[in-house]
């Protein structure tokens, strides 16, 4: 499993879209991840706080890492996400995905975004449908 987590995490250190935003794996195991990102003025909405599609983006590297951990596709379902506080510029946010059950073909997970003082800024219930395939890049 070991060498499936660093594969996993060399990939993802290469994703496009994660490099763009600042977002970096903090701990990756089995069914948990922890991710981060400092926000930026290129981030903001209209009311100079962090647009929730930066954080939603946030929070759903925390659910790819999270839902396939385990060395097989996992493709999210459905997503749902709770805004609670502002996030502002420069403020580092961690999202921490916890798979709360896992059957053979489900995962549901819980993900929590908190900002740099601990705030709550977002949570999240998520569901991903996974496959019988193991992750392309380990074949």
């Amino acid at each position: 499993m070991n060498d499936v987590l660093q594969i996993l995490r060399d990939r993802f250190s290469l994703e496009p879209f994660a490099r763009t935003l600042g977002i970096k794996i903090a701990e990756l195991e089995p069914g948990h991840a922890t991710v981060t990102m400092r926000t930026t003025n290129e981030m903001n909405n209209l009311f100079a706080t962090t647009h929730g599609g930066a954080i939603y983006s946030l929070l759903d590297a925390a659910f790819e890492l999270t839902v396939n951990s385990h060395g097989t596709v996992a493709v999210a379902l459905q997503v749902n996400v709770n805004y609670l506080s502002a996030a502002l510029p420069g403020e580092m946010l961690t999202a921490e995905g916890r798979e709360v059950n896992r059957s053979r073909k489900i995962s549901a997970c819980e993900i929590r975004v908190t900002g740099e003082d601990g705030r709550l800024i977002a949570t999240s219930q998520t569901l991903a449908f996974r496959k019988k395939d193991p992750l392309p890049f380990l074949v």
